[in-house]
């Protein structure tokens, strides 16, 4: 018995050194536990659905702003309100509270938000001061915070068709990563989103202050002329920067969008400068008239036989008003006739008429940098002789104001060919189409048009403004319309040294001052053209000339420095 005592108190000790070895583990595991349990309840925790949640990872998006610096587009600090279901005790109740802080959200929504069975669901994002602060005060448990970023538009609806707008594709509590959905947002969305550029703002050839001024002269004149629908493109004619580009009507891109039901050519969101394609009619005539003159089957004196009616194949060519018997060139211009336009084109040859309008650019997209300025022009399917007739007075084929103000542009920059931007800084002039002396002669006979023929309403004091009016009847379900037209004006100015193209178009405008309505683009796209020219032009310091001795001995100091 005495032998074998001391060998039972060693295995002893040693039982009661693996117990004490246990319970040290076992402690050591409970406090990890503990600690990870503690970290995650004082740390906000990320959107399940997301793999990222440190907002160090955020690739902020770029500014955008105007030729002058003025902001665009930016982002600004906001918050996100979201939920952890289960720790919500009253859904029902929660949500009632809820509803008067966010009545854009229906009650439905939100208490199905609350009471999910998931571990996490957006209420908001983002979210104003206020509502925070109206939140926070309600003091419910398992309502939570998180600070981000959101993308503001300081000019609001000015900029809207330009711009575009932006939507999250990636985001968390501390972050959101957004990709343009329209606009220069989409167009540039990599260059916009590249971390190593977010300090370089891009530069657009906007010009904040013109665009508003526009933007104002534009709503004044569709409503005094009642049209459902406006655009107006200013362009500089040397390098083909858009400093101007007004949709109407448009939309605040700050808020959110609400759905649309009616025809998709009044949509807000529709860039009818950029996007909408429209027969533009007599405006077409100016650059049928400068193919006569480059081809040299004509010149401005050159005369045309102007019947009441020209028969083509089975179509009847006809002007509105009865013209001469006979015009020359420049009076086709000036006087509008659809039946002398006809006839020049004839002259001129289809193949060498499609050869020019591909030359100016009226074949394929704009080249505007919009995502929306994409599309292709719609064109007749065969082109036919008579195609080309119908064409050389704007009808038969359909394309953009975009297209239209590029097109007057290359006649006012010497004929050479100017493709539309929208960055600051970037000429894209590009091969000659028309010789400088044809050039020269058609802004005389544009001149003319303001001077003595169907756009003298356009004719500013001191602006030297040239241009041709152009009013087509409307395609309504495939058929044209006998009441419902689009009314346009493009115009150069000044005419003597041309700096600017300004095209305004306007859709169903109709002026009702008299005992019936009149709707000819003389009477209501051109009046709202020379509002806009009286007051841009300052802005853009161009000075005032007094036509003096005549406007042949004009000396045009071009911009007031």
């Amino acid at each position: 018995m005495t032998e074998l005592a001391p060998a039972v108190s060693k295995q002893s000790t040693k039982s009661d050194w693996r117990l004490i070895l246990l319970m040290a583990c076992f402690c050591l595991g409970y406090l990890a536990v503990g600690m990870k349990m503690g970290l995650m309840a004082a740390t906000d925790p990320a959107e399940p659905r997301t793999a990222r949640s440190d907002a160090s990872n955020r690739a902020e998006r770029g500014e955008i702003v105007d030729r002058k610096g003025r902001l665009l587009a930016a982002n600004l600090p906001a918050w996100s309100l979201y939920v952890h279901p289960r720790e919500v005790k009253d859904p029902v109740a929660v949500a009632g509270k809820l509803d008067p802080i966010f009545p854009e959200i229906d009650r439905e929504t939100l208490l199905r938000r609350l009471s999910s069975r998931n571990a996490f669901e957006w209420i908001q994002r983002p979210i104003t001061p206020r509502q925070k602060k109206l939140v926070k005060d309600l003091g419910e448990p398992g309502l939570f915070f998180g600070n981000r970023e959101m993308r503001i538009y300081p000019a609001g609806a000015a900029t809207a068709h330009i711009i575009g707008g932006v939507r999250a594709v990636t985001e968390g509590v501390r972050f959101a990563e957004f990709a343009g959905t329209g606009g220069i947002e989409r167009f540039f969305d990599e260059r916009l989103r590249d971390a190593t550029r977010s300090t370089e703002p891009l530069k657009l050839s906007l010009d904040l202050t013109i665009q508003q001024a526009v933007r104002r002269e534009l709503q004044r004149g569709m409503a005094d002329f009642h049209a459902k629908g406006a655009s107006a493109v200013l362009m500089k004619v040397e390098t083909g920067e858009i400093v101007s580009l007004v949709s109407l009507p448009d939309f605040e891109p700050n808020m959110r969008r609400k759905p649309y039901n009616g025809a998709a050519e009044f949509n807000p969101r529709f860039n009818r400068a950029a996007q909408g394609k429209y027969e533009l009619g007599s405006v077409f005539k100016v650059l049928t008239a400068a193919m006569a003159l480059e081809e040299r089957v004509a010149n401005a004196s050159t005369m045309f036989e102007t019947p009441r009616q020209l028969r083509f194949g089975s179509r009847r060519i006809s002007d509105s008003h009865k013209m001469p018997p006979r015009m020359s060139l420049e009076d086709i211009v000036v006087e509008s006739s659809n039946v002398g336009t006809a006839r020049i084109a004839m002259m001129v040859g289809t193949r060498r008429f499609k050869g020019y309008l591909d030359r100016m650019g009226l074949f394929g997209p704009s080249g505007l940098e919009l995502s929306e300025a994409r599309g292709m022009p719609l064109l007749p399917d065969r082109w036919t002789d008579l195609s080309t007739v119908t064409a050389s007075y704007g009808h038969g084929m359909a394309v953009t104001p975009v297209h239209l103000a590029a097109a007057y542009a290359t006649i006012a920059n010497r004929g050479l060919r100017v493709t539309p931007t929208m960055i600051a800084g970037e000429a894209r002039v590009g091969d000659r189409v028309f010789s400088e002396a044809v050039t020269r002669e058609m802004l005389r006979v544009m001149r003319e048009v303001v001077k003595r023929g169907t756009a003298t309403r356009a004719d500013v004091p001191g602006y030297g403004v040239a241009g041709k009016t152009g009013t087509a009847d409307k395609v309504v379900n495939g058929v044209y319309s006998n009441d419902k037209v689009v009314a346009s004006f493009a115009s150069v100015f000044p005419w003597h040294a041309p700096e600017y193209v300004l095209v305004v178009s306007l859709d169903e405008a109709e002026d009702r001052s008299g005992r019936r309505p009149l709707r000819g683009a003389g009477l209501t796209a051109v009046p709202v053209s020379a509002a806009i020219i009286s007051r841009v032009a300052p802005l853009l310091g161009l000075r005032p000339i007094e036509e003096a001795g005549g406007e042949e001995a004009i000396t045009w100091s071009v911009r007031a420095e």
